[in-house]
């Protein structure tokens, strides 16, 4: 306890040397070259004890070598309608710097529709006998072809479970796209964003400002608390630190009721960090941005303007014809064509370690279920399909 901030990193220093190659390797991708600020950060989110900074950095190193996050920026998202449909439906983008020279990152909350990511996925059944009996097996065109065999009776009692199953498997290939498009805007963040602006400021710059657009927010968002929970565990896990300030703007009537919702699932350290700002809070922020580095959803004062400008597109920083992400998807495409591995990258789901009591998720849904009381007829169609994963 009071332990000086310096001694302790001199302390995880010295524990991080003895770290096996592997974990080396990867550490440099964290750090990159800027070892002091990146213990640092780790110290802070576990309030600069040692020993639990310490399992904290191990284990996120553990987890990068386990999932080949170091190999992230070299698997594009195909095909490439998948990623475009990601990006049209997860909306994040660099709108620009602040006047200290961070990165501003917007994330269009309200807009957002996280389900939408599974266009160009065709199914085939294919019924035929074997020596087993009649079999049916169905195809999940995707990136690869995807093959299961089922044995069903000659009545296809097991249909249903097929369909269930085929079902189970889409989800959980789409809930990876968004996973594996969260982490590559993270890791081109890490590795060329912020070591950019550390250049071009002279200085280290290794944290970012997040702005978080409610436009269009509805209660029927809540249905998406379970990959929500699993993008925000994989930063406060692996990520912890990278950014100064939340700044929620355009915040519509309904986000009182989902606040209440997600606040409990964020690290108290992450709340402290969340302002909710009037209106499109553009007078706010503009006392550490300049007019430029506004998203485009902060220079409007209107609702209808700013759902409106999410079409456009040089200006509307969600684009893929926004600089940045041409820059990052150019940068993607070359990373998988360079150095080569013999063997083939590996294509799986990222394992996140949801660490969340059955108390807690128990606490969640009675307070969506108390939520959605309030609102009785008001409630719109949408959430007919709402459901809580």
């Amino acid at each position: 306890m009071g332990i000086n901030p310096q001694e302790a990193i001199k302390k995880l220093r010295a524990l991080m040397d003895r770290v096996d190659q592997p974990m080396k390797k990867s550490f440099q991708n964290v750090h990159q070259g800027f070892i002091t600020e990146t213990l640092e950060r780790f110290l802070k989110a576990r309030e600069y004890d040692v020993a639990k900074a310490h399992k904290m950095l191990v284990d996120c190193l553990k987890w990068r070598v386990e999932n080949e996050i170091d190999n992230v920026l070299r698997k594009p998202i195909l095909p490439a309608d998948v990623y475009r449909a990601v990006r049209d439906s997860q909306l994040v983008g660099l709108s620009g710097y602040s006047k200290e020279g961070l990165p501003v990152f917007a994330i269009g909350v309200g807009l957002s529709a996280l389900d939408k990511a599974t266009v160009s996925i065709r199914v085939q059944f294919i019924f035929y006998r074997n020596n087993f009996g009649p079999s049916c097996e169905f195809r999940c065109h995707k990136q690869q072809p995807r093959l299961l065999k089922i044995c069903i009776s000659k009545t296809c009692e097991k249909l249903r479970s097929l369909l269930s199953l085929l079902t189970g498997v889409l989800i959980s290939s789409q809930v990876n796209d968004y996973v594996q498009s969260h982490i590559q805007i993270n890791e081109y963040r890490d590795r060329v964003i912020l070591p950019s602006a550390s250049k071009k400021y002279g200085r280290p710059i290794t944290t970012c400002v997040k702005i978080l657009d409610m436009t269009g927010l509805k209660l029927s968002a809540l249905g998406h608390t379970k990959l929500l929970t699993i993008l925000s565990t994989i930063d406060d896990l692996n990520y912890p630190e990278r950014t100064t300030a939340y700044y929620i703007v355009n915040a519509p009537y309904v986000f009182s009721s989902c606040w209440k919702v997600i606040k409990p699932l964020l690290h108290e350290r992450t709340r402290k960090k969340v302002q909710v700002l009037p209106g499109c809070g553009k007078e706010e922020l503009l006392k550490i941005m300049d007019y430029t580095s506004l998203p485009h959803f902060c220079k409007r004062e209107s609702s209808l303007s700013s759902r409106s400008s999410a079409r456009q597109g040089g200006n509307n920083c969600y684009s893929l014809d926004h600089l940045f992400h041409q820059q990052l998807y150019n940068y993607i495409k070359q990373q998988s064509l360079i150095n080569e591995p013999v063997e083939p990258i590996r294509k799986g789901s990222f394992q996140v370690n949801l660490q969340v009591p059955a108390s807690k998720s128990k606490g969640t849904a009675k307070t969506i279920e108390t939520e959605l009381r309030k609102y009785g007829n008001r409630l719109s169609d949408t959430l007919i399909e709402l459901e809580i994963m």
